[in-house]
């Protein structure tokens, strides 16, 4: 019901719907600058991605990479974020093409939102949705804080898949089931978690919504035909994703070894824990939270909706229930919850884009005014929590150390840095030279590292008694892999070093780092632990991830979905919204 205090005219304003142009705009307003002044640059992960779309620049059909662990290969991860940011490094900056794809990623995410809404709300609700989408904590702590490329870019490409999904299982619309089973191998070929876990958590929502759509539109479609369909959906992409991804699904799997993450511990006994993993995510969401359970159990074609954000949403808890480590077993300790948290959010809209419909319908200029401050101020949040909690070290200067290494014929030798955390990527991505160590676990296969999984040589002190056997492991056989040059920015290694006869060398970043040296090493010699990549893998890696996410391109641009009159729906008046869906867009 509308306040009688709005004027007729604002009042038709404000029950319209928020042309998707505006949304995007806004999106591309409030972070491209953000991006252009290359905020993500001191993220935690922006450098890994970086350095592996690095490599692609320069070899895009040989995924051999030689510079970390004496030569590892690079079909251990999906390639699509970092190629298409390798494409991008041709006519840009690499920093730039990084923080290009990531606006890209996030705009994805946006219209992705919309068109997942699109299922079970009206233009004017899905808008709403879309445009939630741009301030939330989640997505800016990922983007921001985590530098976490594929994650975000792998959600917007499975969210843009589910409504063809919804369509063609419904509807039998062949053009659907081309452009969704492409988005669908598009995003696996960035992250393939996000389609595992998005498969089950976003995909049984729409699927149980499609049968129970299923006599819309005065369609007399059987349960058991949209239930079929589905199924051929999910074996073609699967089938797709098999061909698409070969390379990697063939790499061995080596034991990972666990270190302590904030995300499994219990939230309410640490209230950081509980600001960074949980409110910061939630923001004014939080608020909403009664209302969606009001909503989504009240409401029985909201019902499959909310049920799996519920399951979502015990999984962005962590440790603090014991239901996900009943469920994920051992694989509990080598979970990072936090994604669960973006894809809560992510599911979470459509019932928030309700409650928002409601109360501008309510209260007008108010309720905007209000849910306008309350998501700045969950953006906002999340966007400076980081300076107070730094995952990075800003400060480390690491120009100097791939100077060195670049000249002088010192790229004929190995190094190895300890106490540089993230920075490894960046001097990775700058040095020609072949480091022993690196940032990426499952490149890990030398010897000396396999028994410790996912251990880093340069944190070898965390890993307590394990990390500190594994590092004096590779010292003492530096000679064999011509490790030369070890960089020390933690005092802590000196004795270590000092007793196994490295001496210091120079000093540099304004005496941060201390270069030790090994009299007597001979030259880094080719190792092959890993086993190089054939040169059918790096044709099929070099052509069909980047290549599925043209076809899905060419496929959405080419096929346009036919628009069709919507008619308006008040929510606040239907308890039962019909969705306006007519054909997935």
């Amino acid at each position: 019901m509308s306040s009688p205090s709005i004027a007729p005219g604002r009042q038709l304003l404000l029950s319209r719907a928020i042309p998707m142009t505006w949304v995007l705009l806004l999106a591309m307003a409030i972070n491209g600058p953000l991006l252009m002044l290359q905020v993500p640059n001191y993220s935690h992960n922006a450098n890994l991605h970086k350095f592996f779309a690095s490599h692609y620049a320069q070899r895009w059909f040989d995924p051999w990479n030689e510079k970390w662990f004496t030569g590892f290969s690079q079909t251990t991860l999906p390639p699509l974020a970092h190629q298409w940011t390798a494409f991008f490094s041709r006519f840009i900056s690499l920093n730039l093409a990084y923080m290009l794809t990531q606006l890209i990623g996030i705009l994805l995410v946006v219209i992705g939102v919309y068109r997942y809404s699109r299922i079970w709300l009206g233009e004017r609700g899905a808008s709403y949705a879309a445009l939630g989408s741009i301030f939330l904590g989640s997505m800016a702590l990922l983007v921001y804080s985590e530098g976490d490329l594929p994650t975000v870019c792998a959600a917007g490409l499975f969210l843009n898949a589910l409504p063809y999904f919804y369509a063609w299982s419904r509807a039998s619309k062949w053009t659907s089931l081309l452009k969704g089973i492409f988005l669908a191998v598009a995003a696996a070929a960035t992250q393939l978690s996000t389609v595992t876990f998005g498969t089950l958590l976003f995909g049984l929502p729409v699927l149980v919504t499609a049968i129970i759509d299923r006599r819309r539109d005065e369609r007399e479609t059987s349960g058991a035909a949209v239930l079929v369909r589905a199924i051929f959906f999910a074996a073609v992409a699967a089938a797709g994703i098999a061909v698409v991804l070969w390379p990697f699904l063939k790499q061995p799997s080596i034991p990972q070894m666990s270190l302590p993450n904030p995300s499994r511990e219990n939230y309410f006994t640490n209230f950081d824990t509980l600001i960074t993993y949980w409110i910061l995510p939630w923001g004014a969401i939080i608020l909403a939270l009664p209302f969606i359970f009001s909503r989504g159990l009240r409401e029985s074609r909201y019902l499959p909706l909310f049920l799996g954000l519920w399951v979502t949403l015990i999984f962005g808890l962590g440790g603090t229930t014991i239901l996900t480590k009943m469920v994920l077993g051992d694989r509990y300790d080598l979970t990072d919850f936090q994604h669960f948290n973006f894809w809560a959010t992510l599911m979470s809209l459509p019932l928030v884009a309700i409650l928002a419909v409601q109360l501008i319908n309510r209260h007008g200029q108010k309720a905007i005014i209000s849910l306008g401050m309350l998501a700045a101020l969950t953006f906002g949040f999340a966007m400076g929590w980081p300076a107070f909690h730094p995952d990075t070290d800003t400060m480390l200067n690491s120009g100097e150390i791939s100077s060195f290494m670049n000249r002088d014929g010192h790229d004929t030798y190995r190094y190895l840095t300890l106490g540089f955390g993230s920075k490894v990527s960046e001097v990775g991505t700058d040095t020609i030279a072949s480091s022993i160590d690196g940032e990426y676990s499952p490149g890990r296969l030398l010897p000396e590292l396999i028994p410790y999984g996912s251990l880093q040589l340069t944190n070898a002190r965390y890993y307590g008694a394990k990390g500190m056997e594994a590092l004096k492991a590779v010292l003492k056989h530096a000679d064999q892999y011509g490790l030369r040059y070890i960089f020390v920015r933690d005092p802590y290694y000196a004795p270590l070093l000092a007793f196994a006869g490295w001496r210091t060398e120079e000093i540099y970043d304004q005496g941060i780092v201390i270069l030790w040296v090994k009299d007597g090493v001979p030259p880094a010699h080719p190792n092959d632990y890993a086993g190089k990549p054939t040169t059918m893998d790096g044709l099929m890696w070099g052509t069909l991830p980047f290549g599925s996410s043209l076809m899905a391109l060419l496929l959405v641009l080419v096929l346009p979905e036919r628009r069709r009159q919507l008619e308006a729906i008040e929510f606040p008046v239907i308890t039962s919204e019909e969705p306006l869906l007519k054909e997935a867009r």
